[in-house]
């Protein structure tokens, strides 16, 4: 039997305080739009409150999908 996989921790840095953390899947969100522009991640900064959003190319977007993040797509 293989080991039963653990939850996925994400790493993540806030632009204001720049304090460095781990996030688990629940903390994030993707949103997918129709362009590069429109597609990005979101989560708030557990050391300042910050909410923060970041875009999310290709593989980002595969790593948070893979990794169980909600995803919400917009038109």
């Amino acid at each position: 039997m293989s080991p039963t996989p653990g939850p996925v921790a994400f790493k993540a840095a806030c632009p204001d305080c720049h304090a460095r953390f781990e996030l688990d899947a629940g903390a994030l969100r993707l949103v997918i739009g129709g362009s590069r522009r429109t597609t990005f991640y979101s989560f708030t900064c557990p050391q300042c409150g910050t909410a923060v959003r970041k875009p999310a190319g290709e593989r980002i977007v595969e790593l948070l999908t893979g990794g169980g993040v909600s995803t919400l797509r917009s038109v």
